[in-house]
């Protein structure tokens, strides 16, 4: 295996996309109303504008194929 050194950025954009998959897997998770319906997923746009912005910072921004190949190489369980 393979061990990517990243710079602050790029592990900073890493770390604000794990948050945000937790964030939208957790709001999925979440038990149905009372209804019985299930709830709209919820995220905080403070959780999606910080990986926005971690994401502009490390220059990955619309580069979505470079993001990922960087995510994998760090995080290969992902």
């Amino acid at each position: 295996m393979t061990t990517a050194v990243l710079t602050d950025h790029e592990r900073t954009a890493v770390q604000a996309y794990l948050r945000l998959l937790h964030t939208v897997r957790a709001a999925f998770d979440a038990t149905p109303g009372p209804s019985g319906a299930p709830l709209p997923a919820v995220v905080p746009p403070s959780v999606l504008a910080e990986a926005e912005q971690a994401l502009r910072a490390a220059g990955l921004a619309g580069n979505e194929e470079a993001f990922f190949r960087l995510l994998r190489s760090w995080c290969p369980t992902r």
